[in-house]
């Protein structure tokens, strides 16, 4: 036996990577996919505007959401009592060390005038410096 023999039997020291490669495009594909698709908060059917501005710097804001049986949720947590969203909205930027005094309100197209402006005002009654109220955007047909 020679040494070009003994050469040809060795195995090969080099990993594969080519399935791990594939893998890893599948699951960024899946990520990609599906980080679209996640909502903060509940789940409400937005009013329609045809004038809305973009907000460039999201940042860490609450998000205050009311369905339209009239359900009020700061993130994903129900508020049972409406009288407590203050104090909630103030616990839960403690919590999250949330300097900018900002809320999000999503509420459902169908529900009532007087229950979004109740919400509100327990949301002014956190010190909050900017509420801003969500929309989709108005699809024009042309």
């Amino acid at each position: 036996m020679g040494s070009s023999e003994l050469g040809s039997d060795t195995a090969k020291s080099e990993p594969n990577v080519v399935p791990l490669c594939d893998i890893l495009l599948v699951l960024l594909i899946i990520f990609m996919v599906v980080t679209p698709m996640i909502q903060k908060g509940a789940n409400v059917s937005l009013p329609e505007a045809k004038n809305i501005s973009d907000q460039k710097e999201a940042g860490q804001l609450i998000t205050v959401s009311i369905k339209r049986d009239g359900t009020v949720y700061v993130g994903d947590k129900i508020v049972e009592d409406i009288t407590k969203l203050s104090t909630i909205i103030e616990d839960t930027m403690e919590e999250k060390q949330i300097t900018d005094r900002k809320v999000q309100l999503r509420a459902d197209v169908e529900l009532d005038y007087g229950k979004i402006i109740d919400v509100m005002n327990e949301i002014k009654n956190a010190r909050v410096e900017l509420l801003a109220l969500l929309v989709d955007k108005f699809a024009e047909s042309d």
